[in-house]
């Protein structure tokens, strides 16, 4: 492969592809290392593409993979120490939610442009306060659309494993949203 190709490449999808892997992996450098890779293996493979997609839908599916290895090697570190319970500081014993934490209404125009903006600055410091595996877990199932199932095998949890982070990953969101933006 000419090296004109690579260049090629990096200039026309390198900022496509880690504005694609940062919400992901929620992590600059990660982020710039995992469209390293990508670019990487797209040239050792170069010759085994046979031109069924677009050279950019190639590397987005090379990234995407790569993301998935990524949280696969990284789930046995991400995964431990996690609790066996599921008590959380936002219900009761009778698995009602507290008054302290219980959900209040927004009041916001989601139409507006400014604010649409500025929620997802928000949504994205907020996700870096979760747990590794509660942003992967999240990413996974809300950014890329992926199944249950999926993930569960990706990351090699269980599924009462999986429902307990995403649940907990949306609670902790929720909360620093409601600290952060609508009610600051």
């Amino acid at each position: 492969m000419a090296q004109l190709d690579a260049t090629k490449w990096v200039n026309e999808y390198g900022d496509m592809l880690y504005r694609y892997a940062i919400p992901r992996v929620n992590d600059k450098e990660i982020a710039k290392d995992l469209v390293q890779d990508t670019f990487l293996a797209a040239w050792r493979n170069h010759d085994n593409f046979k031109g069924e997609i677009s050279e950019k839908n190639w590397l987005f599916t090379i990234l995407k993979n790569k993301i998935i290895d990524h949280y696969r090697k990284a789930s046995t570190r991400l995964t431990e120490g996690l609790p066996d319970n599921t008590n959380d500081p936002f219900f009761d014993e009778a698995e009602h939610w507290t008054e302290q934490t219980g959900p209040k209404e927004w009041g916001i125009d989601y139409t507006q442009g400014v604010e649409k903006r500025e929620f997802y600055e928000i949504l994205n410091r907020c996700r870096k306060k979760l747990k590794d595996i509660q942003s992967a877990v999240f990413a996974m199932k809300y950014l890329d659309g992926l199944e249950s199932e999926e993930i569960c095998k990706e990351l090699n949890i269980s599924a009462s494993n999986f429902w307990v982070l995403v649940h907990r990953a949306k609670l902790n969101l929720r909360a620093c949203l409601e600290k952060n933006w609508v009610l600051k």
